[in-house]
């Protein structure tokens, strides 16, 4: 083709006709595909709206069946089997491997041969694989079967083997029903038995204790009249060693009264009075101020002589005290029906006393735990107890708020004290055996005249209740300790206060005095216990026993161990000298009360199990 010219020179093209020859290794010719007309024209009337939300219904369906955790089932087309390759796998199956290597041998002879038709070579009818299908199915239900007729055999053995023993165990049940009945029937006669006899029986111990009673007032009755005797014989002998008018006047006390012998004159004065009013005829100074008004029967308070004769007798028999392991477990009895609250020994017998909330006082005898007396009047609990020094009467005090002093030979309460406005929470004798200190709830403490039967003193000066009461041996000073916290000592002559204590955080339980009347211990409420050196007003120990609080403490004999009353239901036994602190265990509940014997070799302790229990 040429170009146009524009008066230069144009360029010139040519066209030329070639052919493309197609490299192949093999000349395929490609077979066209029909086109369906039928699913040209479906498709071209299908609507896209319904495809559409057809597409969204299954994937919907899809999802909801994952949320269900079910997943869908994938379709698997099963082909039917080959004859060549059923007939292997039968024979295979069968164990038959020569038949095999024939059956392979003559099969591919004919295939090269070209002898089997393609019916010959086709696939096994269904009916066939389904026959072969059922017979393993068959052989599975059979093992099944098996399987369960065993388990049904041993549940069968089982089944019978656990009614043998139902049968047995249903057995012995009626037996036991029928020895239970019979028990119970046993059980209702001898109670009825029993009841026949219930009369009997508390008439025998009714005369038992009445017995017992008439057997300790023998022996007071004895004693009195042996010290009358005694006391006529001293006198007759005092008269003699006098002339003329000196007759009235004596020389002092006897070596028998200074041991703690007391005895009565014809007047039925006691040695103190006689020697008080002897004192007076010969210097005609009495111990109470001139101005002092002057009571019907009041008693003068003794001269402080600072001696105590029990002191020679622990000397002697120091050498075994000292001890805080050696105690052990003796004796226990049952005393009361309900906690005991105090115990107390006998001045001169093996003989106890103990006080309980069920509003009772009982006398035992120690060891062996046998009651003597029982002593009823108190119309609310007794708190505690104290034997008169000559043995012959019992002051006890109660929540009642009142005092009640017991005279074993009339064998009743001779006398009632009612001056306290609250609760009595102890009591305790002079040694001359004519007044008698308490100490009540109601913040003060009273010392009474036995004589003139009148309070002498009301010593005030505790802020909260007075726990405990005692008084020196042989002594007028008196020991109070309370709930405010205080111990002080006071004058019996005065109702003054003479020495007060401080150091204690918690209310002071209960205080006492050792032996020698140089210490006081202490014990309060969080299980402090203090030792006071008397002369120093000082604290000399202190020990923590705690946290369980501390109701009681006692000192030996020696003065070298102290016992302590625990609320943990324990006695702590704590040595003065080494700090060695051990524990008798025993008691069921709280221990509310101890004491030790006069010659520390045994200690009693009371408590709230309503126990008595005997360490030694």
């Amino acid at each position: 083709m040429a170009g146009v010219s524009n008066g230069q020179e144009t360029e010139k093209f040519y066209l030329q006709k070639e052919q493309l020859t197609v490299d192949s290794d093999d000349e395929y010719e490609y077979e066209e595909v029909p086109v369906d007309e039928d699913f040209i024209t479906a498709d071209l009337d299908e609507d896209l709206d319904l495809a559409v939300r057809t597409i969204r219904e299954a994937e919907e369906e899809k999802d909801a069946t994952v949320k269900k955790g079910e997943l869908p089932k994938p379709s698997v087309t099963r082909r039917a089997e080959v004859v060549d390759d059923y007939v292997r796998n039968f024979l295979v199956r069968m164990g038959m491997n020569r038949t095999l290597d024939t059956f392979q041998t003559e099969w591919y002879e004919l295939q090269q041969r070209g002898s089997l038709h393609a019916e010959d070579i086709g696939v096994v009818p269904d009916m066939y694989g389904r026959n072969q299908e059922l017979d393993n199915e068959v052989k599975f239900l059979k093992r099944e079967v098996e399987k369960y007729r065993d388990a049904a055999m041993n549940a069968k053995e089982t089944y019978v083997k656990i009614r043998k023993e139902r049968d047995y165990h249903r057995m012995h049940h009626k037996r036991v029903v029928q020895e239970k009945n019979k028990l119970i029937n046993d059980i209702k006669r001898l109670k009825r038995h029993y009841q026949q006899y219930e009369p009997t029986l508390q008439q025998l111990k009714k005369k038992y204790e009445v017995a017992m009673k008439e057997k300790m007032l023998s022996k007071l009755e004895k004693d009195r009249a042996v010290g009358q005797v005694s006391g006529l014989q001293n006198t007759l002998k005092s008269m003699e060693s006098f002339k003329g008018g000196s007759a009235k006047l004596s020389q002092g006390p006897t070596t028998s009264t200074r041991r703690g012998v007391y005895q009565t004159d014809s007047e039925g004065r006691g040695p103190t009075q006689r020697t008080l009013a002897m004192e007076r005829e010969m210097c005609d100074v009495g111990n109470e101020p001139g101005d002092f008004k002057r009571y019907p029967n009041d008693t003068e308070f003794p001269v402080d002589t600072g001696i105590n004769p029990q002191l020679a007798n622990v000397k002697r028999t120091s050498s075994h005290l000292s001890r805080t392991g050696g105690f052990r477990l003796s004796n226990t009895f049952q005393a009361h029906s309900h906690p005991v609250s105090c115990v107390k020994l006998h001045p001169r017998k093996p003989i106890l006393a103990t006080t309980s909330d069920d509003h009772h006082w009982k006398m035992w005898s120690v060891p062996s735990g046998e009651i003597i007396m029982t002593g009823e009047g108190h119309t609310d609990w007794v708190s505690g107890c104290d034997f008169h020094p000559s043995g012959s009467k019992l002051a006890t005090s109660s929540g009642d708020t009142t005092v009640k002093v017991w005279d074993f030979s009339k064998a009743e309460c001779v006398h009632t004290f009612t001056d306290h406005t609250h609760a009595v929470w102890g009591s305790t004798w002079h040694t001359c055996g004519d007044f008698l200190a308490s100490c009540s709830m109601d913040m003060t403490a009273k010392v009474w005249d036995l004589n003139s039967l009148r309070c002498r003193y009301t010593l005030r000066g505790h802020t909260d209740s007075v726990n405990s009461i005692e008084f020196l041996p042989y002594s007028n000073t008196l020991l109070t300790c309370s709930a405010d916290k205080t111990i002080s000592l006071w004058d019996a002559r005065t109702g003054l206060c003479a020495q007060t204590f401080y150091g204690h955080m918690h209310s002071v339980n209960f205080s006492t005095f050792n032996l020698r009347g140089d210490t006081v211990g202490s014990c309060d409420s969080y299980g402090v216990v203090k030792l006071w050196d008397v002369r120093a007003n000082a604290p000399m120990i202190s020990l923590d026993v705690g946290p369980h609080p501390s109701n009681r403490l006692a000192f030996d004999p020696t003065g070298t161990v102290v016992a302590v009353a625990s609320n943990d239901s324990t006695v702590k036994m704590y040595e003065v000298a080494s700090g060695k602190v051990s524990s008798l265990v025993g008691h069921e509940d709280a221990v509310q009360c101890l004491a030790f014997d006069q010659n520390g070799e045994y200690l009693i302790s009371g408590g709230s199990d309503c126990t008595v229990r005997i360490w030694s």
